[in-house]
């Protein structure tokens, strides 16, 4: 029985005496990382409103706010591009990350067991722990990527510099080139196709392989990288949020400190015009809105760049105290992200169009996404400024804190998930969970740090981080409004934030009983339906590892049905009455706490077994 405070007597009145005797010693051990005047003294909470936010914002905001939105928005019609992107925002964003936030904020729970509340979707959080546990392992092989970069830019020049790029490229000594011809030199090599920085991102950072199918050794500078993030994840999640929330004080905002440092220094240098025109200037085309691709890109991205359906909304909001206005939390942080998205794409498209006046190209020719904006293109910008090197720590820091604080809610995902499902023997071991897992997430990472890991990295972005959450979003929405009842999550939410008008629901009921569920569909079938095999550049994968991808798809997804068809066989009654007991809730299903549940939901810890065996033993001492 959950008491709102363990020096309430009730505590002690109802508590089974027999089931004490029972509990093992350790099971009874409070969490050290727990303040006892805290309001959830099982699960714990946020130290502070701020260190939320925070760390709902360093979530959604990620590596694709800097390195894939700027790339959509110049490649779908500049300005014009923002036109589908709010209206996605209003229609699918939003909708999803208020939902998953009030969810997981109303029963203080993890993405596995919220689904108490339907327990036949019980497998979609499954589904989503899996995913995150996925797109962990690759997501910190980024962030060593990101270490490498930054400890080469403490140097000078740039190892990836023009000045050197011959000598990189082609043995060729730097002072055989002189001032005037250097630059001719590296135009001439960007024109045959590959730039001294792409060189140097293949042969010297990744040492990479020609295939998939040639492993090739461990790349130790990477696996050295690899270690010290995990080793920067555990620490800060050593104590759960206690620990996570203070971090994220510098890695949720120093982003914004260097992109604000970019934008300005990217403004004072010639050809920045032409690049922020490119972007979303003066050259925005407004036909591209009768594409139906931009249409498709602009809800993709909208749905990845707010991290929904990941579980990691549900983990973080599952610490909020009871009454905590989650409504007004989503605005803020979505807001927040799709803004940081438009301003990082000022302040890398005019250090792109800088880029472009000194190679005497057009903009779309230096411009990409993904790695190549990354690791390729932008550090080959950064060392045409002056101190070079400054620039280039500033970004690759700035690309590390984007990761970490992200990857700290895909960690506490799934540590979030082993202490819900075993609350007893965990609780008190918050520190050996979250170390346990960063030890098995880094040994499984390093085949993505081998010579062929760019491949591995790249096939389970693909079969992983796709449309998979496109299928967990479908039925969470549809399993919340239809099965569970999109009438009775809203009277939920107003156990929390307050009684709202018709009115103010109005939109929300439009969204969630039909507007996000046709929307995720429609890019659910057009994702399929365009799916191609991955390739890396030019380089294409083998059957064996298309097969491999495919089938990490189906161990995610496999959950789903089968925890579905394990519910139905548990319940009793014929087949009817089984599902019908399946799509219920279950009888502990509400708020964590008994203070909290009220009237609907009733107190669930002093059941009639326990009330009897009290009154019993009672009744024998007296």
């Amino acid at each position: 029985m959950r008491k709102c405070s363990l020096n309430n007597i009730t505590a002690v009145l109802f508590k089974n005496s027999v089931a004490a005797e029972q509990d093992n010693n350790e099971s009874n051990k409070p969490d050290p990382h727990v303040g006892q005047e805290e309001e959830n003294t099982e699960r714990g909470n946020w130290s502070s409103k701020r260190e939320y936010m925070l760390s709902m914002i360093g979530y959604a905001v990620g590596l694709g706010n800097v390195w894939r939105f700027p790339y959509l928005a110049y490649k779908h019609g500049g300005g014009a591009f923002l036109i589908p992107y709010t209206i996605m925002l209003a229609v699918a964003g939003l909708p999803l990350f208020f939902m998953e936030s009030s969810f997981g904020q109303f029963c203080s729970q993890g993405p596995i067991n919220v689904w108490k509340a339907v327990p036949i979707l019980q497998g979609v959080g499954i589904t989503m722990m899996l995913v995150s546990t996925f797109v962990a392992i690759y997501y910190n092989v980024i962030i060593a990527y990101s270490i490498y970069y930054l400890f080469a830019s403490f140097q000078y020049p740039l190892p990836w510099s023009v000045k050197d790029c011959s000598s990189t490229a082609n043995n060729i000594t730097a002072a055989s080139l002189n001032e005037t011809s250097e630059n001719q030199t590296c135009q001439n090599e960007f024109a045959a196709g590959q730039s001294p920085s792409e060189k140097y991102w293949d042969e010297v950072a990744l040492q990479r392989t020609s295939s998939m199918n040639e492993t090739g050794p461990v790349v130790w500078h990477l696996a050295l990288c690899l270690l010290l993030a995990w080793i920067l994840v555990g620490a800060a999640l050593f104590k759960g949020i206690k620990s996570s929330g203070k971090v994220v004080y510098f890695t949720a905002t120093f982003p914004y400190v260097v992109l604000f440092i970019l934008l300005i220094r990217g403004a004072t240098l010639e050809g920045a015009k032409d690049g922020i025109e490119f972007y979303i200037g003066s050259k925005s085309n407004l036909t591209k809105l009768a594409d139906a691709e931009v249409w498709k890109d602009a809800a993709t991205q909208i749905f990845f760049s707010l991290s929904v359906a990941w579980g990691g909304l549900m983990a973080l909001s599952s610490y909020n105290k009871f009454y905590n206005n989650s409504y007004q939390d989503s605005i803020i942080v979505c807001v927040t992200n799709c803004g940081t998205s438009v301003f990082a794409g000022f302040a890398i498209f005019s250090i792109l169009g800088h880029m472009a006046h000194v190679y005497q190209r057009p903009v779309s020719e230096v411009a990409d996404a993904g790695f190549a904006l990354a690791f390729i293109a932008y550090p080959d910008a950064l060392s045409k400024l002056p101190i070079s090197p400054l620039w280039s720590i500033l970004f690759f820091v700035m690309l590390i804190t984007l990761g970490l604080d992200s990857q700290f809610a895909g960690i506490e995902v799934i540590a979030t998930c082993f202490q819900d499902a075993y609350p007893k023997v965990l609780k008190s071991r918050r520190g050996i969970v979250t170390t346990a897992v960063c030890i098995v997430l880094f040994l499984l990472g390093l085949p993505c740090v081998t010579g062929a890991g760019i491949y591995w990295v790249n096939l389970i972005d693909t079969f992983c981080a796709g449309w998979i959450l496109l299928v967990a979003g479908l039925l969470e929405v549809l399993g919340l409004s239809i099965l569970y009842g999109g009438n009775r999550f809203i009277k939920d939410i107003e156990m929390m934030i307050g009684t709202k008008s018709a009115l103010f629901w109005l939109w929300w009921r439009a969204c969630w009983f039909f507007i996000t569920p046709v929307v995720l569909s429609i890019i659910l079938v057009w994702s399929l339906y365009t799916f191609t095999s991955p390739t890396y550049g030019s380089v294409a994968y083998p059957d064996w590892g298309i097969s491999l991808g495919w089938c990490i798809s189906a161990f995610c997804l496999i959950w789903i049905p089968i925890v579905a068809v394990w519910k139905v066989y548990k319940a009793s009654g014929g087949p009817w009455q089984r599902i019908k007991a399946a799509c219920s809730p279950t009888e502990d299903w509400g708020p964590y706490l008994e203070c909290h549940r009220g009237e609907r939901y009733g107190a669930r810890g002093a059941t009639d077994a326990n009330i009897f065996v009290i009154s019993n033993n009672f009744t024998t001492r007296l």
